[in-house]
């Protein structure tokens, strides 16, 4: 007995200095790391803000940035990569010297030029000429950001090419973004992503879609990637090490030490053709640590395996130790070899057969461990997470082997690659197709709260949820209650939600969706059928409010001009829905946006109309007129036709009287004060209305005469809280309310509709 007690406080000793020996050597590394961002001239000349020519090796991938809508303009997206700074020569105040720093370059180059920086590979010399600045994060592994003058951002000057082995990597993987050229648009996209993480081709609103679904680490390169290649090279795992072990290594008579070689041989080059950054460094080794635990069986054992594994890449690179990339997958594993062996043992006791146990119990393990960490940063819980995993995995393996089969293929025998890519794109539809699917559901996401506070609460509900899921799985008819409620939850029928929630309130006319700092109105045409009018900066947010308020036919959908926070929602507005036609302003200003326009209409073969005064249209009960702009009396500008009183594309709104169930409403669009006193020159039978728009989101800028006149009862405001221009103005919303006006604005209030010849508003 006694020899058992010191035996095991021996063993904990033994756990705890090596605990704090490990600790040290992290601490230490740390601390060397640290001092390598703090040291020589660079982070004293982004302090500073200084110009400087800079020399640096590109360490990463240069990856474009998302356009962000600002205002009423689209961001140009710029590419941004890391890089290591070796010469600093500022323009200013000292000589050139030679460094060793970190840093995040951002290049504002031009559509043409941006190909030729998207196209540099790691271990890429440059010289570029631009203005420091220190990192937006304190403590962070950057020692500044260098932003490229935009005279500078033209084709980068290139001082030395890449390393041969990094010229291999980029010709595999420009060789498989060819072969998958000819593919639909969702596998041309996946498949670069599913194969080697190039993730350069995924548009915004499937990367959204596999957000929603928490399918994101399909997107990028994991461990499960390299687990199926070597699967495929090694067989059955559980057979790796036995005679009668399968794979193509088996079948072609390779010793087993040689298998074992090869594999390592095909782990290396994983690593390279993916790109040797810390986060495929981090999938290698955990997709390593996963594969030995399938194939020896021994998966708790193997804890002290990942724990070794997570030190040796926090001792090679600490930042590791603050990704939040790095900590879900290794909970991920975690779960894989202690959560996952239980949970299918007790699905294969109760009749589930063994193959779909363990992926079933994988994939909920890998779930319950992720999702507070998701919270942590989202705020929000993916009802869909699971079956859209449990489902979409079933194509994974397929998509992954044809991919990589193409990617070697294509140097080789391009035609080859062609056809294997082609075949590739069918698992990779269909995973797509999950993730469309899933996130278009309209209980997809649900909110939680977010920070620290909301991830420790789920997961104490997760816990709890895992401690009595055996007891539930006794009771079928418990478990076919809890699959109804998530089945509602998921389906969210609108007469339920309408009970629990109050909303959409019955019977609304008009709702002003809550878009954030732009505008998009809902105006109803019957069951299931609305007129819209714009369509917000953000195509999830336009989705959202027409999926609440169940519209999936659009007879008629009017952007009032082409400014990004009226248009750059269009693909939302249209997603999954019937669209007539899109009618807009004459006036085509500003021309990238209005380019953007017809692309989307024309992808989605929705015809285009052109806004005309006087045009009457009648759906049911809603009838509307177009009021403005007038028709050019003189030249076209370069944008198009201008009438009097169109300075600008504000001045350009379409401007809609529109009348339903004994309601006026006017739709001013951003008008701006001269097209607003045009506007009441032009139509001086103008009647009062019992709804007004306010125009340009309630700014300042607002014509008294035209208020006046309108005398409304209720005037609603469209505008982002916190927004940096003001809106609305105070001095507008008082100059309503003094006219006897009740005001709402959807920074406070929320989508807000509005019902009944009563003139009764509700919010959410």
């Amino acid at each position: 007995m006694r020899a058992a007690r010191r035996a095991g406080w021996c063993g904990l000793a033994g756990s705890v200095a090596a605990a704090l020996v490990g600790g040290v050597a992290a601490a230490a590394v740390a601390w060397a790391h640290a001092a390598d961002v703090r040291r020589g001239p660079v982070p004293a000349l982004a302090g500073a803000y200084a110009e400087a020519t800079v020399e640096l090796t590109v360490t990463g991938d240069p990856r474009p940035t998302r356009p962000r809508v600002r205002g009423a303009a689209l961001a140009d997206a710029s590419v941004v990569m890391e890089a290591e700074a070796t010469r600093v020569a500022p323009d200013r105040g000292g000589p050139a010297a030679t460094t060793r720093a970190p840093v995040l370059v951002i290049a504002h180059a031009s559509p043409r030029q941006r190909a030729a920086w998207l196209g540099l590979l790691p271990s890429t010399r440059l010289r570029v000429h631009g203005r420091l600045a220190p990192p937006s994060h304190g403590g962070d592994r950057l020692a500044a950001v260098v932003r490229v003058d935009d005279d500078d951002g033209g084709a980068p000057r290139i001082v030395a090419g890449p390393s041969a082995a990094q010229r291999a990597a980029g010709r595999l993987r420009a060789g498989l973004r060819a072969a998958t050229d000819g593919l639909a648009p969702d596998a041309r996209a996946l498949l670069p992503g599913l194969v080697v993480g190039d993730t350069s081709q995924v548009p915004p609103d499937l990367d959204e879609a596999f957000r929603a679904a928490d399918m994101t680490h399909l997107l990028a390169v994991s461990g499960s990637n390299l687990s199926v290649i070597l699967a495929l090279l090694i067989g059955p795992p559980h057979l790796a090490a036995r005679a009668e072990r399968r794979g193509l290594a088996a079948r072609m008579g390779i010793p087993l030490r040689l298998t074992a070689l090869l594999g390592g041989a095909l782990t290396l080059g994983f690593v390279i053709v993916c790109r040797p950054e810390p986060s495929v460094l981090r999938a290698a080794a955990c997709g390593l640590i996963t594969l030995l635990a399938i194939a020896t069986g021994r998966r708790r054992s193997l804890l002290p395996a990942l724990a070794a594994a997570v030190l040796v890449l926090v001792l090679y690179d600490p930042w590791l130790a603050r990704s939040y990339g790095f900590l879900l997958s290794v909970l991920a594993t975690g779960a894989l070899l202690t959560l996952a062996p239980g949970l299918s043992a007790a699905l294969r006791r109760r009749g589930l057969p063994p193959r779909p146990a363990e992926m079933l119990a994988v994939t909920v393990a890998a779930q319950v461990v992720c999702a507070p960490v998701v919270v942590l940063l989202s705020g929000r819980v993916s009802l869909v997470a699971i079956p859209c995993n449990l489902v979409a995995e079933l194509a994974v393996a397929p998509a992954t082997v044809l991919g990589f089969a193409a990617l070697a293929a294509a140097p080789l025998a391009f035609p080859v690659a062609e056809c294997l890519a082609w075949l590739a794109g069918w698992p990779a539809r269909w995973i797509a197709t999950v993730a469309r699917t899933g996130a278009g559901l309209p209980g997809a996401e649900t909110a939680w709260p977010g920070g620290w506070a909301g991830g420790l609460l789920l997961a104490a509900v997760s816990a709890v949820a895992v401690l009595t899921g055996g007891r539930l799985l006794r009771h079928r008819l418990l478990c076919a209650l809890c699959a109804l409620l998530l089945l509602l939850a998921l389906l969210r029928p609108a007469p339920l939600v309408r009970v629990i929630t109050g909303w959409p309130p019955p019977g609304w006319r008009m709702v002003v969706c809550d878009v954030g700092q732009g505008d998009a109105l809902v105006l109803s045409a019957g069951p299931g059928t609305a007129v819209v009018v714009d369509t917000g900066p953000e195509p999830r947010a336009v989705d959202r409010c027409l999926r609440t308020l169940g519209v999936v036919r659009v007879p008629l959908l009017v952007l009032t001009h082409f400014h990004a926070d009226h248009v750059a929602g269009l693909s939302g507005a249209v997603r999954g829905r019937a669209v007539g036609a899109i009618e807009t302003t004459p006036l085509r200003d500003p021309p990238d946006q209005a380019e953007s326009v017809r692309r989307r209409a024309e992808a989605a073969h929705i015809p285009m109309i052109t806004a005309t005064p006087g045009e009457r249209r009648r759906i049911g009960s809603l009838s509307w007129e177009v009021l403005w702009p007038p028709p050019p009396a003189g030249p076209t500008t370069p944008a198009g036709p201008a009438g009097p009183g169109v300075e600008g594309p504000n001045d350009a709104s379409v401007t809609l009287l529109v009348r339903t169930a004994g309601l006026t409403f006017l739709l001013l669009g951003d008008l701006e004060p001269p097209a607003q006193s045009a506007l009441l020159a032009a139509h001086p039978a103008l009647p009062e209305v019992d709804v007004l728009k306010v125009a340009h989101h309630g700014s300042a800028y607002q014509d008294p005469r035209l208020l006046r006149r309108l005398s409304p009862r209720l005037a609603v405001i469209s505008c982002g809280s916190d927004n940096p221009y003001g809106h609305p103005s105070p001095r507008t919303v008082a100059t309503l309310r003094a006219q006897g006006a009740a005001v709402l604005r959807t920074d406070s209030a929320g989508p807000i509709a509005i019902t009944g010849p009563d003139l009764r508003a509700a919010v959410t």
